[in-house]
């Protein structure tokens, strides 16, 4: 059996490949795995069936057989644990890219998400002129220091791993920002993971369900 994710009916994102499922489809369609979705409106996704999966109330959760997780990262690394492509063989090179993978979320992640929702809610509030300079500064912070590490490398670490799986996925969140834009090689580090037959399916995977409904 095919496992099955949970997914916004309605996505907030507007199709542009930025909600928490596609980490989790990329994740599945690198490896070749089929999946089955199930998709929720914020109403379903508050209701105890979907509570039962999700504590939070979230998505995506992941269901195969008995095994039902939630959280995006947890998820992808049990995919990545699975199957093979996305983590090396090598146990030192696996640590590196499981390192990764908690960088992307844990580190890089925080301040790019803080700048998105300043920006998203609080534009009209007095403290905005003078707080979006800070969050930039932030971000900047972290883009630096990635920006140096990565150098002129493809990835972080040797080979594509779900390390960089998470740190495009976190990456994109600042198109539209100009702030990536900085970076070439971030830049051109996001063009090659947005590259991967993978991640374009699962990109087209997700809009199609804006798509449809918006047609709808």
């Amino acid at each position: 059996m095919s496992p099955t994710i949970t997914a916004f009916k309605s996505s907030p994102d507007r199709g542009r490949g930025l909600a928490r499922d596609m980490p989790v489809r990329w994740a599945l369609d690198e490896v070749g795995q089929s999946y089955d979705v199930r998709l929720l409106s914020f109403v379903e996704m508050k209701e105890a069936a979907h509570r039962a999966r999700h504590p939070f109330g979230q998505i995506p959760t992941y269901e195969d057989g008995d095994l039902a997780l939630f959280e995006s990262g947890a998820i992808v690394f049990h995919i990545a644990e699975r199957h093979a492509g996305l983590l090396p063989d090598d146990a030192n090179a696996r640590a590196r890219a499981i390192t990764w993978m908690f960088a992307a979320l844990s580190t890089v992640q925080p301040p790019i998400v803080d700048r998105g929702m300043a920006v998203l809610l609080e534009r009209e509030k007095t403290w905005y002129a003078e707080r979006l300079p800070i969050l930039d500064q932030g971000v900047r912070d972290r883009l630096n220091d990635l920006s140096s590490r990565l150098g002129d490398a493809d990835w972080l670490d040797g080979e594509f791993s779900a390390g960089d799986l998470l740190m495009v996925t976190v990456l994109r969140r600042l198109n539209g920002s100009g702030l990536l834009e900085d970076y070439p090689n971030l830049s051109a580090y996001v063009a090659r993971g947005e590259a991967r037959p993978a991640f374009k399916r699962a990109f087209d995977a997700q809009l199609a369900v804006f798509t449809a409904v918006s047609s709808g």
